[in-house]
């Protein structure tokens, strides 16, 4: 079955060299220059991934990321005219998985897209528990759906990501390196200081209850507490 990819772009010139480029490797495409409409024909289509334009007509490209994350696992490219490092880390904060600016070269473009999508098979092949469940904390895999205490967390796709790698494997010491790489699969702008502020916030999410699920190694990185209790923090 071919992989399918959903081209979200305005730009008409843009989007139907992107089409054409990706046809010709062999993947499905679906091109849409709304936002709004793209989000109406997601379930139609049912895509593996998407190339994301940011500024778009209706929804921008950081709206759509938003209403993704209850969507099950899609893999997304931005792209953007925008150079600025703050706009490329709210994009990968919101879960886009990379990130490029216009104009850009479009051999790139499919490289980055096929290393992607082996990413997310490889990934998937690793899926051993349908659920997680630990401390009081449980994650279904496949609905990307967590809870705390019987509470629906409201988490990003990283954490939600990160939050799994570390709920799946309690007592296992990750650094930061390697939960960038995990999780992040590539070479992230914000460096590992963003693992500790998905670490903040996941345990402002997992609430006062829960938030030593978390654990701190000092110079090392994190781990999740193991299955006899949580271990107190200092």
């Amino acid at each position: 079955m071919r992989e399918k990819v959903m081209v979200i772009e305005d730009e008409r010139k843009i989007a139907e060299a992107i089409a054409y480029a990706l046809r010709r490797e062999g993947y499905e495409v679906e091109v849409v220059h709304d936002g709004g409409e793209a989000l109406a024909r997601l379930s139609l289509f049912a895509p593996d991934a998407m190339i994301l334009d940011v500024m778009l007509p209706g929804l921008d490209g950081y709206d759509i990321l938003k209403k993704l994350q209850s969507k099950g696992r899609i893999g997304v490219i931005m792209l953007t005219a925008k150079e600025d490092i703050v706009n490329k880390v709210l994009g990968l904060e919101l879960g886009a998985d990379d990130y490029m600016t216009k104009p850009f070269d479009m051999r790139e473009l499919l490289a980055r897209l096929k290393s992607l999508l082996r990413r997310m098979q490889a990934a998937g092949e690793k899926e051993e528990p349908v659920q997680i469940e630990l401390g009081g904390v449980a994650l279904h895999i496949g609905k990307r759906r967590a809870t705390a205490g019987g509470r629906q967390m409201d988490l990003t796709p990283k954490e939600f990501d990160l939050l799994a790698q570390l709920a799946a494997r309690p007592g296992q010491v990750f650094t930061r390196e390697q939960l960038l790489d995990l999780v992040w699969g590539m070479d992230f702008a914000g460096g590992t200081r963003t693992v500790d502020i998905h670490v903040q916030r996941l345990r402002k999410k997992l609430g006062a209850a829960f938030s030593e699920l978390i654990q701190t190694v000092h110079g090392i990185g994190y781990k999740a507490a193991g299955g006899g209790g949580f271990e107190n923090q200092h």
